[in-house]
């Protein structure tokens, strides 16, 4: 896997080096300009025509109704390679920095019966709202570390309810170590097309299907952060007992 991170430093550094930059933006200097000539009050309206503007354009551009979504996965695509790439890296350094350690010999669950229907109602209802941030958070507040952490949420609340080896046996049987590591894989690619100007066509603004690449960016974080997130809490309840 550090290889997949390696080549994807590389990629990105020559695409800084040979790729023109865009064309900067002067909306900065006209504010500034204002200051110099009509003072304060006359370049705070500037600042506010120049926040609305800036929604309204990257709104226009990603073709997502979601401006956050469309800064995350568009405009600073970048930090956000950079981000699932350091979640990535923090999770191995969770197994390194504990695989010294002897495993916990008593591992702390909730055992009174309506502790554990509550805790597992709550994990019914957060994995929902998940999967629903996952879909539509370019179209709406959300988007895929939302919904990452909502998903890793649900599964921390069943696994203070359930049985670590039940736990461990569903996350070898289907894989999740494997689809997390696809995922990044899979999200690094469309990030380097996207960055090199490759997109999908945006579609109608405010359309379950619109936005280009922009909803599957989405889906692809949720799912890394979520079952990053289930390694996680598998380490330390095997290691420390407790969450």
């Amino acid at each position: 896997m550090k290889w997949v991170y390696i080549l994807a430093g590389i990629a990105l550094f020559i695409k800084i080096l040979f790729m023109p930059e865009a064309e900067s933006n002067l909306s900065d200097i006209s504010i500034l300009k204002k200051v110099i000539d009509n003072g304060i009050p006359e370049a705070l309206s500037g600042i506010v025509f120049l926040d609305i503007s800036i929604a309204e354009t990257v709104s226009t551009e990603s073709g997502v109704p979601n401006a956050v979504s469309g800064i995350l996965f568009r405009n600073r695509l970048y930090d956000t390679i950079m981000e699932v790439i350091v979640f990535s890296v923090s999770i191995l350094g969770c197994n390194y920095l504990l695989a010294n350690e002897n495993p916990s010999c008593t591992i702390y669950q909730f055992n009174d019966q309506p502790s554990i229907i509550l805790a597992r109602l709550g994990a019914t209802i957060t994995a929902i709202v998940g999967i629903e941030l996952a879909i539509r958070g370019h179209l709406s507040p959300g988007g895929g570390f939302a919904a990452g952490v909502a998903g890793g949420t649900a599964i921390g609340l069943i696994a203070i309810t359930s049985s670590y080896h039940w736990m461990q046996d569903i996350y070898k049987s289907w894989h999740a170590a494997k689809w997390e590591k696809v995922s990044v894989v899979i999200f690094i690619i469309l990030s380097v097309l996207t960055l090199i100007g490759i997109e999908l066509p945006h579609g109608q603004l405010g359309e379950l299907f619109s936005g280009g690449i922009l909803p599957i960016l989405n889906i692809l974080v949720a799912i890394k952060v979520a079952l990053g997130s289930w390694a996680v809490l598998l380490m330390f309840i095997h290691y420390r007992g407790l969450l």
